[in-house]
């Protein structure tokens, strides 16, 4: 369980998720769930995983324990949350002290009362015996063998309402044997300016080993992260993707990187921050929430240009245009294609879909004006690289890349007396020479459709038995209310290896979604290595 790493003790990554992440509103991790996070975290590399609170729920007693089973910790040591002793107790003899040391994590975080206001109003005791406190649980901890380390909770209030007394916490806890005492912005309400200058007074004044813990609440939490280290913090508490309590704590990610590319601390394993993308996905993964496309660094739009202007700069040197190169953290810079393109975007492209433009100007140019029609009709090319590589081809080529050709569709749907509906659909197409026709029910007009094709078109292209429809989506487009609205829908397919998306515009949803699902299934097909028809 423990792990040997090659950096050394003078600066740590310490994670936060499996505890404060857990906090925010939306993720319930399991037990399994807190398990595969952490080997996702020991991958990247951090140096110290807080699993949670063992002894106070019976979720994170069992995850200390498989931990321990389980885990062959490559990078990370594991860490068990508490507080300090109870007021007028010992620790020798307090309960949640002695689960602490039933967890059989070497580290242990307490969090210690450093407001006065909370230590009188919350813990009921007086300001010297929440200093005995603090320091009766750490020198205890430290007799057991303990690594300790020390949150301050509410610190930054506490210092802005009783100074003195909040260093005292600190240098308490320091003396006692604490290996970093973390200064918690618990409320979230510094602001980088005045978090430096806190640290800089109090790690003059107490000589301890500082940490930070910021959380999210003015959106600084990054900034406010980086602003303690600029002080000489040398312990950043984060979690993954920046999931926490209320609006999130700092996140991990962004935090690393810039600790990396732009202060140069090696603070991970060498190689892995190019990890960084896959990991934040795969962490967003096994909370169940969608990645934020627009995240620093491993956001899917996080490298993604769209005006022409840009695009012609990056054509030149992708520097122009972008603070690092992407692949230092795991992700690719993207190219999208909308009426803002011009031709340095399109030729970028077409290069990233593998299709050489030749500096056809001509071929070029009839792209962009296409793009830019179809864009003002609705459609839409950024959010749909299948349905625009599907265009691309289409004018290199002279003519639609084609494997069946359809003669009509329906779909019908019909309200029965008992109050059941029945959906329906018909297609009728032709392909390689023989004509077909085909019905299917689903459970909604697109979905009966969707069937239909399939079954039409499975027994001639058995390829396409590995699609699966994936995301759906429509939007109502601006121009005419009501039901006189045009229509988008976007279509995520995927087989199984990769995902690609389409788009449709229509007067009404049920044709706009044929487009949709026509172009997924012919660029499926495409992507299967199917030769078109002749």
């Amino acid at each position: 369980m423990t792990a040997t790493s090659e950096l050394d003790d003078s600066f740590h990554v310490f994670d936060t998720t499996l505890r404060d992440g857990a906090q925010r509103e939306g993720i319930n991790l399991t037990v399994a769930d807190k398990l595969a996070i952490a080997r996702h975290l020991d991958d990247f590399g951090v140096g110290f995983i807080e699993g949670g609170w063992p002894g106070a729920n019976p979720r994170d007693t069992e995850f200390f324990a498989r931990a321990r089973q389980e885990i062959d910790f490559k990078h990370a040591q594991l860490v068990a949350f508490g507080s300090t002793r109870r007021a007028g107790a010992t620790a020798a003899e307090d309960h949640q002290v002695k689960a602490l040391l039933e967890s059989g994590a070497e580290v242990i975080t307490l969090v210690a009362k450093s407001h006065d206001r909370h230590v009188e109003l919350a813990l009921r005791t007086t300001l010297d015996e929440n200093l005995a406190m603090v320091a009766d649980t750490v020198s205890h901890l430290k007799a057991q063998g303990r690594r300790v380390f020390v949150d301050c909770e509410h610190f930054f209030d506490g210092y802005r309402a009783n100074p003195e007394y909040a260093k005292a916490v600190v240098r308490t806890a320091s003396e006692a044997g604490a290996d970093v005492v973390i200064l918690c912005d618990t409320n979230g309400g510094m602001l980088p300016a005045q978090i430096q200058a806190v640290v800089a007074t109090v790690l003059a004044d107490t000589g301890a080993r500082l940490g930070i813990h910021a959380q999210d609440d003015t959106g600084c939490a990054v900034a406010n992260t980086l602003a303690a280290v600029d002080a000489g913090a040398t312990h950043v508490q984060c979690t993954a993707n920046g999931y926490g309590e209320r609006v999130g704590n700092a996140n991990l990610f962004p935090v690393v990187a810039a600790l990396e590319l732009k202060y140069g601390k090696q603070v991970l394993p060498k190689g892995r921050l190019r990890e960084m993308t896959r990991i934040s996905h795969a962490i967003a993964e096994v909370v169940n929430l969608t990645p934020s496309t627009h995240q620093p660094y491993v956001g899917v739009s996080a490298f993604a240009h769209k005006a022409g202007l840009h695009a012609s700069a990056i054509k030149v040197d992708p520097d122009l245009y972008q603070h690092i190169d992407p692949e230092l953290v795991g992700n690719t810079m993207r190219m999208l294609v909308s009426d803002m393109a011009g031709r340095a975007s399109i030729e970028l492209k077409g290069k990233e879909l593998g299709i050489d433009l030749g500096g056809d100007r001509e071929l070029v140019g009839r792209v962009v004006e296409r793009v830019k029609e179809r864009e003002l009709a609705g459609y839409t090319y950024e959010a749909a690289d299948a349905s625009f590589e599907l265009l691309l081809r289409a004018e290199a080529e002279g003519r639609p890349l084609k494997y069946f050709e359809v003669e009509s569709w329906r779909a019908i749907t019909e309200d029965r007396p008992d109050g059941s509906h029945a959906n329906e659909a018909t297609v009728k197409l032709w392909a390689k020479g023989e004509r077909i026709v085909a019905t299917a029910e689903g459970n909604g007009p697109v979905n009966a459709l969707d069937r239909s094709l399939r079954v039409a078109l499975e027994k001639i292209y058995p390829e396409l038995a590995k699609l699966d429809l994936v995301d759906y989506k429509v939007r109502i487009l601006e121009g005419v209310h009501g039901t006189q609205s045009t229509t988008r829908v976007l279509i995520s397919t995927s087989d199984g290896t990769g995902e690609w998306a389409t788009v449709g515009v229509a007067e009404n949803v049920i044709a706009a979604s044929w487009q949709a699902l026509e172009d997924a299934y012919t660029y499926g097909l495409l992507r299967a290595g199917v030769a078109p028809a002749e």
